[in-house]
């Protein structure tokens, strides 16, 4: 779960950073004076991997993540055996006899409305979590972002590019800010105050 969080995480920085990319293309008519831009053109770096496990952010959210998809599938996985123990104890019980056939069919109706809703309930549950993992990766993003546009009024980068695993062939560690970076992420982090359970 935490690998697939990581990842669409990572995903989403590198479309951001591609973005950024796309946006300060030069144009072919201008490759001359583009030529002689990019020698004093200020370029710098973030490693994504840093962010997902230093970020203060991105690790309290993480675990959030990780017990709503640890209760939900204690919730699927409880729900589960107790409907396999109910099939198999009908089974038993026609085997003996225990029923009439119009008994025998109000409990197998039973039995599949208890998995109908099973499945329901799992696709809920499922659709929740999925909505809650975009919701933290559009809040992560958003907070890169706006941090990234702060902080760059004063070192004046014509590009922050964000390196995830190889997507960058080679990168000089004199360009790489993700230190600076995660630090000032974190010292302007404001976690949400905690919500008093409710029993």
């Amino acid at each position: 779960m935490k690998k697939t969080i990581i990842r669409t995480m990572s995903v989403a920085f590198v479309a951001v950073a591609m973005t950024a990319c796309n946006n300060q293309a030069p144009k072919v008519e201008e490759k001359t004076q583009a030529s002689a831009d990019a020698v004093a053109t200020k370029i710098a770096y973030v490693e994504v991997d840093s962010i997902m496990s230093q970020y203060k952010f991105c690790k309290e959210y993480s675990l959030i993540l990780q017990k709503k998809s640890q209760n939900i599938q204690n919730t699927i996985n409880a729900k589960g055996q107790s409907l396999q123990a109910a099939a198999a104890k009908f089974q038993q019980d026609i085997q003996s006899n225990k029923y009439t056939q119009q008994q025998a069919e109000a409990v197998q109706a039973g039995l599949q409305k208890q998995d109908a809703d099973l499945r329901a309930l799992q696709q809920r549950l499922g659709n929740e979590f999925q909505a809650e993992t975009e919701k933290f990766n559009t809040a992560l993003r958003d907070s890169i972002q706006h941090y990234l546009a702060a902080y760059n009024k004063d070192k004046k980068y014509a590009l922050i590019l964000s390196k995830a695993g190889d997507n960058i062939l080679y990168a000089d560690k004199a360009y790489d800010i993700t230190n600076e970076v995660i630090a000032g992420l974190n010292k302007a982090y404001k976690p949400a105050p905690a919500k008093k359970e409710t029993k």
